[in-house]
């Protein structure tokens, strides 16, 4: 009977624990969720400002040159900008 006795107050003790870090993990899991909501809000206000930014630089130039010259400028530099993020990004995983 003291085997039966000690054997289900390891089992309360086990389930206590669990119960205690279930607790633990749904409040990181919470945390996790809305640390990637903000994540992903400020992503698209980022994706947004670097739209209006080109568009701004369009406009100057427009008024500099031809709008077929203007467009091409700014698209080659949004091609430079993005392989410059993508070599950076690539060197930082090696």
């Amino acid at each position: 009977m003291q085997i039966l006795t000690t054997l289900l107050d390891i089992v309360t003790a086990f389930l206590r624990l669990l119960e205690t870090e279930g607790k633990i993990l749904k409040k990181a899991v919470m945390n996790l969720g809305w640390a990637l909501a903000f994540v992903g809000v400020a992503s698209v206000l980022v994706l947004a400002a670097a739209g209006f930014f080109l568009t701004g630089i369009y406009q100057y130039l427009a008024v500099l040159m031809s709008s077929a010259a203007a467009s091409l400028l700014v698209s080659l530099l949004a091609f430079v900008l993005a392989l410059t993020f993508a070599g950076i990004a690539k060197w930082r995983v090696k």
